[in-house]
């Protein structure tokens, strides 16, 4: 694995999301002085925190699964994540309601979802859930250590028995038809092929390895952190800085000043200067690069995921039929795709993630009232209508996503918000996301593995990226693991930890 040269003593930590925080708590756990630079108020990045009248609202994700790789980095310091954040097991970790007016409860533990296929689907779909499964146990195995959880220095790195082992499981295979030879319920399909949308391909066009994330949502589990999804990094940065490392929070990046194929320092907006060894920049690869000066060549352009719009509405009422995640999936489905990253139209029938944090906590809200948290997957800007556009289509989506929700049941839905936040794609291109969506690059092929954008940059010996625009890609794990890579491009190290080999599974917590 190649490293950074020379001297590494201080590091400064561009930006403290969760690939920055990771970052510093692996750098500090191998003894480097780590600063870290945010130009918010305090940490969290994407998966940030704002207050809407008396509602605490995560900005950002809400399904937290693999926690083991954020106790991976509390651990690095004498941490622990348990000891910092109450994980709530979700049970069910999803429920999926149909256009057929069907609903299906995902868990994952595997008797328990046998049983509850067996109930949606038949016994023959049963015994098909228990071969996917395992399928997807396999998967897992074969690719976390030796395609997600390292650091690449060239795609020869890929020639070895574990890519033998996932071309043998189908892995470079189409991700639907390999669901459908275990399960022919189309509504299963969707079930375990939806995920594909994170990774910003359609599960016709997606490799089939991208299974690996209904992995993580259908066998490892889903979590809960009490306090909301802005408690993990918020926990990150309070371990952070018990372990002696520095933050700089309101504190804009404006400059890097090199010399001699290094950076030297970091400067700020206000002028001041920071002095460091090496330096981690985890923020999306435009303002990257506009630190950098270039962007690196590349012999076809880069392609963004999808973007969504999300609205967060506090209500005084809730809906039962709800659980802590609901996926409610429109009667189209390879027409949705289509919208979104072909003709670049908004969903003409919706599927939609609706998450109800005040399921699991109450205290998230004003007392009497209710959370939701509404995501459309929308077209990027690229794809789709230009994010100024989106100032006035914007509210007419939102007025007809109410209307979708009260169509599907939840009656009185729009009647019943009395706080509400409206996030489109505008919002996402004016805090600096490229093509206006918070999902970064998309994960076809080309970028993906040893052909994503890597975390080493050319030409300058001290400087690493970490974040889902770098490897291993976009979500919470990746992420995390993102800025373990970052670190060990600095240290050197490589620790074998409970992240490479696997996790705990559904319902297990300490």
């Amino acid at each position: 694995m190649r490293t950074v040269s020379g001297p590494t003593d201080h590091v400064v930590v561009v930006g403290a999301g969760l690939s920055g925080l990771a970052a510093a708590l692996h750098l500090l756990g191998a003894g480097r002085s780590v600063t870290v630079v945010e130009r918010d108020t305090g940490p969290g990045g994407r998966a940030g925190r704002l207050e809407m009248g008396g509602y605490r609202v995560d900005t950002g994700p809400t399904v937290l699964t693999m926690p083991h790789l954020a106790d991976e980095a509390f651990a690095a310091v004498g941490d622990s994540l348990h000891r910092r954040v109450e994980l709530v097991p979700l049970h069910p970790a999803y429920r999926a309601r149909f256009a057929d007016g069907s609903h299906l409860d995902v868990h994952t533990e595997g008797d328990v979802m046998e049983a509850e296929v067996r109930r949606f689907a038949g016994a023959a779909e049963a015994d098909g859930y228990r071969r996917l499964r395992s399928w997807l146990e396999r998967l897992y195995r074969a690719q976390m250590r030796r395609f997600i959880d390292t650091n690449f220095d060239s795609p020869l790195q890929l020639l070895h028995p574990d890519l033998a082992r996932l071309a043998a499981l189908g892995g470079f295979g189409r991700l639907d038809p390999q669901i459908a030879r275990f399960v022919s319920d189309p509504r299963l399909r969707r079930v375990f092929s939806f995920q594909a949308l994170y990774a910003g391909v359609t599960p016709a066009r997606a490799l089939a390895a991208y299974a690996v994330i209904a992995y993580m949502d259908t066998v490892a589990g889903v979590w809960f952190p009490k306090g909301g999804m802005h408690a993990l990094p918020r926990a990150m940065a309070d371990a952070a800085a018990g372990a002696g490392g520095r933050f700089r929070w309101s504190a804009e990046v404006s400059g890097l000043e090199r010399s001699s194929g290094r950076v030297r320092a970091v400067r700020l907006a206000s002028g001041e200067r920071i002095a460091c060894d090496a330096v981690v920049l985890t923020p999306d690869l435009p303002v990257v690069h506009r630190l950098l000066g270039r962007a690196p060549g590349r012999p076809v352009r880069l392609r963004h995921s999808p973007s969504a719009v999300i609205l967060h509405a506090g209500t005084d009422r809730t809906w039962p039929e709800l659980a802590h995640h609901t996926i409610s999936f429109g009667g189209a489905w390879e027409r949705t795709f289509d919208e979104l990253t072909r003709t670049g139209q908004v969903m003409s029938d919706p599927s939609l993630l609706i998450t109800r944090p005040t399921t699991h906590d109450p205290s998230l809200a004003p007392e009497g009232r209710h959370l939701h948290y509404v995501l459309a997957p929308c077209p990027n800007t690229t794809t789709g209508p230009p994010a100024a556009t989106w100032r006035d289509l914007g509210p007419r989506y939102r007025d007809s996503l109410l209307a979708e929700l009260e169509r599907r049941g939840l009656d009185g839905f729009a009647a019943s918000v009395d706080s509400e936040l409206l996030v489109t794609p505008v919002d996402w291109a004016a805090q600096g996301h490229a093509a206006g969506t918070p999902f970064s690059l998309s994960h076809t092929f080309a970028q993906t593995g040893p052909f994503r954008p890597r975390n080493l940059v050319r030409g300058l010996d001290n400087v690493v990226l970490a974040g889902c625009g770098t490897t291993p890609g976009v979500g919470v794990p990746t992420v995390l693991v993102s800025g373990k890579l970052a670190a060990a491009r600095i240290t050197g190290s490589r620790r074998v930890t409970g992240a490479s080999r696997r996790p705990a599974t559904g319902g297990h917590t300490r």
